[in-house]
């Protein structure tokens, strides 16, 4: 198969785009460049009759159209409401005040100031969904006061590091809009499916740091100042959940009850977030103006891949990539389920050196109809549309999860880098994320064996 002239084509624009991914150049003019660049090549080679392509003006007209597509796609639009949610959310102080009350129920338990951050971390996910100001604002606000405790360096930073990321994963995620909108599945059942492997993610987390904290007390120590908790501690506690919790409930409540689409309870968020901001005193025209172009930036980042990747794929699948992929799957004689193991661990490779976003711009578009054509078992629940899709898709989000983690580009290691104190080295932050790899890996697994923990709640939701 892969001595077919047009199989070559694809080949070339593949090594193409990775090596120039190295050069610097931003991904957005990457993928749009490549695509581009090899439709001329394949429409020349096709009228020399060197390859079959296929390509000509009338398919190279198709461009604009899947371009405007994009922008009147109502879906997409939930993206920069739900990323400038997120960066108000950072805003208000909500995390702050978490941070110490938290603090104080967990003072009296070995690790509990780490458990504390991964608690956060989970309500932040649900809240935000911002990974890089998830990361940061973890790190400020609780790095100075691990070390000051004594913690080992490794365990706090892969702490802070892991549960920063967990909001790509746990809903409202933009990752889970993205692979919906790329997989025509729909972003509830993703969402709602998203559920479960989100909690088990966060509860690997707290059992690892609890047993570690049995096992290395002296790594994880108490506070010096720790006092007795009680029922004030829990009151407060309580009072200060509440306001994110009903974010949360207005955001994710009126999707899963069927109020409110995605893209409405994306408005219902923003707004939401600017409330609280308000309500804790820290909004001012700098504040929204800030937010403001970080979201517009955020955003505009995202569509500009958008927009490349649509070009990219267009000239992929018709220099013949969709089936040069399948026939290469399909020759491995693996299966349907060896397939998916082979497709998980190409994506995890890729996480070493591509973003999240290229990833399922790509990779998901290419591997949706080999995945729908694989004999599964995956049980719908005679409710949920493609169920197939659906885990498949929670697997990839599960996966990508460790892109975050896993070096030379693991860009939540960079967003804690940029904020640690200058006797953090790069390699303390590698070998706390380590244990947090390995915990992901096990989720994926749990996943993968029990495809019913992604189908469940929205057959149970939307059951007649």
């Amino acid at each position: 198969m892969f001595f077919e002239p047009e199989y070559w084509l694809v080949i070339a624009m593949f090594v193409t785009f990775i090596a120039l991914i190295f050069t610097g150049f931003p991904v957005a003019w990457v993928l749009a460049g490549v695509g581009i660049i090899f439709a001329g090549v394949g429409y020349i080679t096709d009228m020399l009759d060197w390859t079959f392509t296929g390509l000509n003006y009338n398919v190279l007209g198709m461009l604009h159209g899947r371009i405007f597509a994009i922008m009147y796609n109502w879906v997409l639009v939930a993206l920069p409401m739900f990323i400038f949610m997120g960066l108000m959310l950072e805003k208000s102080g909500v995390a702050e005040q978490m941070m110490h009350s938290m603090q104080r129920l967990f003072g009296r338990v070995k690790g509990g100031l780490a458990i504390t951050v991964t608690l956060i971390g989970i309500i932040l996910a649900a809240s935000t969904g911002i990974i890089g100001a998830s990361v940061v604002l973890l790190g400020l606000m609780s790095l100075p006061i691990m070390l000051k405790q004594n913690y080992d360096k490794p365990i706090a930073l892969g702490t802070i590091a892991a549960s920063g990321t967990l909001g790509i994963l746990i809903p409202p995620s933009i990752m889970l809009v993205i692979m919906g909108d790329q997989l025509a599945v729909s972003v509830v059942d993703l969402f709602m499916g998203a559920v479960f492997p989100g909690i088990i993610l966060g509860v690997l987390y707290i059992v690892y740091i609890f047993v570690y904290g049995l096992l290395n007390p002296e790594k994880v120590p108490l506070s010096e100042d720790h006092e007795p908790i009680g029922l004030k501690d829990v009151l407060r506690v309580m009072v200060d959940i509440l306001p994110p919790a009903f974010l949360i409930l207005a955001v994710l409540g009126s999707i899963f009850m069927g109020i409110a689409t995605v893209t409405e309870a994306s408005g219902i968020g923003a707004i939401g977030s600017i409330i609280l901001t308000v309500a804790y005193k820290r909004f001012n025209f700098p504040v929204l103006k800030d937010v403001v172009i970080n979201t517009m930036n955020t955003a505009a980042y995202i569509f500009g891949i958008f927009v490349g990747a649509t070009i990219f794929a267009l000239v992929l699948r018709e220099c013949g990539g969709d089936q040069f992929i399948e026939d290469g799957l399909n020759s491995l004689g693996l299966g349907p389920y060896g397939l998916i193991i082979a497709i998980l661990f190409i994506i995890f490779f890729l996480g070493f050196f591509l973003d999240w976003i290229e990833i399922s711009l790509i990779i998901l578009p290419l591997m949706g109809p080999v995945v729908m054509g694989l004999d599964l078992a995956v049980n719908g629940f005679g409710v949920v549309d493609n169920p197939n899709l659906v885990w498949f898709a929670l697997l990839v989000a599960v996966t990508l999860q460790t892109s975050f983690l896993t070096p030379p580009v693991g860009f939540a290691i960079f967003y804690l880098k940029g904020v640690c104190p200058p006797g953090i080295k790069l390699t303390d932050i590698y070998k706390g994320v380590v244990p947090f790899i390995i915990l992901q890996l096990i989720a994926l697994s749990l996943v993968f064996i029990f495809p019913d923990l992604v189908t469940w709640l929205p057959a149970k939701v939307y059951a007649p």
